[in-house]
């Protein structure tokens, strides 16, 4: 049996990740890769990306798991928490033990605790200045991650962001604003999608997504069409 490196399994991510970015790839499946990726690379049992509207009103767009993203969500709606002040500062943001946060985000230290999470790591999504989100990498133990982690994570970040805006999209911030919100409403499309799947089908959200992801794959069709699809009921997943 032959044994993989780490070193090798992080060039074999990022060599995959890299070959998706094509003329006509679909983003959201890609974001999602690239947050199992984090999991699968680093010391982290779930991760979430969140994308900032035209507005600057943070969403979830892609997590690997049900828990993390409602982590995420709660974390939203007080306006306050580790992703949230990454984005606000554009900077990393860590909590290696969350049980020691008091008085501080109370509502994420409460949401993530009753998840099983014990630690947090955020790291900014950025291009030429700008932040436009934020990738949560939380973990089930407490402690910080390895300098080495912390770079892989950057790196796959910034990945995340090349994959949203495109080289060529980021010289007109019209354009930029654009594409954030057109994977902003896939986003939504697909969560209405998994609600359809999962109450006909009788699963949970994360096989109602993997149902989804799967056909989408399979038939080479991008997850908002696919979405759609389900929505208006000519496809039963």
């Amino acid at each position: 049996m032959v044994t993989i490196s780490r070193a090798e399994r992080v060039s074999a991510a990022f060599v995959k990740i890299t070959n998706t970015l094509v003329a006509d790839y679909d983003v959201l499946d890609l974001l999602h890769a690239l947050v199992e990726a984090s999991v699968d690379l680093l010391d982290a049992a779930a991760a979430g990306l969140l994308l900032a509207d035209p507005h600057g009103e943070l969403q979830v767009l892609a997590s690997t798991s049900e828990r993390s993203q409602l982590v995420e969500i709660l974390q939203l709606q007080a306006g306050s928490g580790p992703c949230v002040e990454c984005y606000r500062t554009g900077t990393p943001v860590v909590v290696e033990d969350i049980r020691s946060l008091s008085g501080q985000w109370p509502e994420f230290r409460e949401a993530a605790l009753s998840q099983g999470f014990r630690s947090v790591h955020a790291v900014p999504m950025r291009v030429q200045g700008r932040t436009i989100g934020a990738m949560g990498l939380f973990g089930e133990h407490s402690g910080a991650l390895t300098p080495e982690d912390v770079a892989i994570g950057q790196a796959l970040a910034d990945v995340a962001t090349i994959g949203i805006l495109q080289e060529r999209t980021i010289r007109e911030s019209a354009v930029v604003n654009e594409q954030l919100q057109r994977a902003l409403n896939s986003r939504v499309l697909i969560e209405q999608a998994k609600g359809v799947i999962a109450y006909t089908a009788g699963v949970d959200m994360e096989e109602a997504f993997g149902r989804l992801r799967s056909f989408a794959r399979a038939n080479n069709q991008n997850l908002h069409d696919t979405a759609a699809r389900v929505i208006d009921r000519t496809l039963t997943l």
